[in-house]
């Protein structure tokens, strides 16, 4: 099969996963989960704020805290998605796709939620006290289907050691095509292809402590900086605001972009877009939720949702901000497609169709100069790296659910490299339709036991929320849920607290389980 056939293949998989599977079962648990939670997405955000800087539960030194925890799944979720993902999103969707990435992280918060306190109530502990965790572990425990969870295992692998990793690489690299127009046919791709593995290996050959040591350091200056200039870039066209927002919502709600069929509209760019950038119910967080060492399996669940809007509702929209004060501004020329009515970006000095990469770069060129071309280019680079370290972090954790054998880790680390030096080199279309592609089958499973578990998250919301009306710090015990199945963590007995207390050789923590224990007698 030639590459052609194959980015064709790619491509109608991936409209036909999206058209008829994914977006209904996302928008369906979305407002599912929001319902029976009560919104707790927007009514607990006081409580998600707080919750991240808790100390750690456990005071290993092993084990990660809230706010390690909230980096780690961030450097996956804040990465080249809030930039290339929002900016082909808006590209191909047009600028309303920006408000159904908004709607959708709303809802899809909710889920985020599920998955998170579902991943904390059935953790497990490593050898060294750290704790573990993620869908397929959920999946073992809750449903007691153990293939099932090696199926979600199988999918999140290939959807983050290789789909993402690959289009992480492919987006860092194509930011050097604005310095030189024939980039990806030079032997100078080469030599980036291999610098950008070679970080990735140096860094996953050196253990999953450096990940989570390199993420909360990177994550937020990156952030940070990204959002100021965002920021600056905005305020400098604050004339055009209005005409930004009066763009996204007119285009958000034109529903003549369906007569090309629901796959190329505003809504699917939206929604597909949403989905990459904050990964709402995609069962990749819970990986990083697992780890943190928190009191009450519901704190790291209120967490991961805050994270969701720190992806979409802060640093997406400042993309999107970027690029659409660009627009209005008139640095940008228009190309209408007669048959799906979609706007095409087009450069005015060349006439090429803007996308990805390319698209935020003149956006920051518009504004601030070569600086800003500069300036974009080298967060690229930051932002992919920390997404490719958070990326292996949950594939690894998923390699040994599967199996602890180490020549099998070792090739497992190859192949990642090896996917990430590959991406770097490839084309727009296949890298990005391998990871919807990947990334759907992983979503898939995920949102299929999440309907089923989905209960126990509830109860255990309830638990939490009963605690906090009696003035306690809530703390989790697995008994406290009737009929709850069988989980490794959470498992400390009336009796064993009881004795502790007469000992006087209780923790802080361990009072804290006795006082909850003292209640419920």
């Amino acid at each position: 099969m030639d590459m052609d056939s194959l980015v064709t293949l790619t491509g109608d998989i991936d409209t036909f996963m999206y058209t008829y599977i994914l977006i209904i079962m996302l928008v369906v648990s979305g407002i599912l989960f929001t319902i029976r939670t009560k919104g707790v997405q927007i009514r607990l955000f006081k409580d998600m704020v707080k919750s991240i800087t808790e100390q750690k539960y456990n005071e290993g030194k092993a084990t990660a805290s809230s706010f390690q925890a909230l980096m780690i799944s961030t450097a996956s979720r804040v990465g080249t998605g809030n930039i290339a993902g929002v900016s082909t999103a808006i590209a191909f969707g047009g600028p309303g796709a920006l408000m159904w990435m908004w709607i959708m992280a709303t809802v899809g918060a909710a889920s985020a939620f599920v998955e998170s306190t579902l991943a904390q109530v059935w953790k497990v502990k490593n050898e060294d006290g750290s704790f573990r965790g993620d869908p397929a572990y959920y999946i073992q425990q809750g449903l007691g289907k153990r293939w099932l969870g090696i199926v979600f295992a199988v999918t999140l692998i290939l959807c983050f050691a290789f789909g993402f990793n690959a289009l992480q690489a492919y987006n860092a690299s194509s930011t050097l095509e604005v310095y030189m127009p024939d980039y990806f046919s030079s032997n100078v791709v080469i030599w980036v292809a291999l610098l950008i593995a070679a970080f990735m290996a140096i860094c996953i050959f050196g253990g999953g402590q450096r990940v989570s040591f390199l993420t909360s350091i990177i994550v937020p200056i990156m952030a940070v900086s990204y959002l100021l200039i965002a920021l600056a870039v905005t305020f400098m066209h604050a004339g055009d605001i209005p005409a930004v927002f009066g763009l996204i919502c007119s285009s958000a709600f034109d529903f003549r972009s369906f007569a090309g069929g629901f796959a190329g509209s505003v809504v699917s760019w939206g929604i597909k877009r949403g989905l990459y950038s904050n990964e709402a119910g995609m069962g990749s967080a819970p990986n990083a939720a697992a780890a943190a060492s928190v009191s009450h399996p519901v704190k790291q669940g209120l967490v991961q949702t805050f994270s969701v809007f720190i992806d979409t509702m802060i640093i997406c929209t400042c993309t999107g901000m970027m690029i659409l004060v660009f627009y209005v501004g008139g640095g940008l020329e228009t190309v209408v497609d007669p048959v799906t009515n979609i706007t095409s970006f087009v450069n005015p000095n060349t006439g090429a169709v803007l996308t990805g990469m390319p698209l935020v770069q003149e956006a920051l060129r518009y504004s601030l100069g070569d600086f800003g071309v500069n300036f974009i280019t080298f967060s690229i680079f930051l932002f992919a790296f920390s997404s490719l370290l958070g990326n292996y972090y949950y594939a690894e954790s998923n390699i040994r659910f599967i199996s602890q054998n180490k020549w099998g880790m070792l090739i497992f680390r190859v192949f990642c490299v090896a996917a990430v030096f590959w991406g770097a080199q490839a084309g727009f279309d296949l890298v990005w339709n391998a990871a919807d592609i990947f990334m759907g089958f992983q979503a898939f499973v995920n949102l299929l036991a999440l309907f089923f578990l989905g209960g126990w998250a509830i109860k255990a919301l309830n638990d939490y929320e009963s605690q906090k009306k009696q003035g306690l710090d809530p703390v989790f015990l697995a008994s406290s849920i009737p009929g709850l199945p069988a989980t490794e963590c959470w498992h400390e007995t009336r009796d064993e607290l009881a004795e502790d207390a007469k000992r006087g050789d209780l923790s802080e923590n361990a009072k804290m389980r006795h006082q909850v224990e003292e209640m419920l007698n």
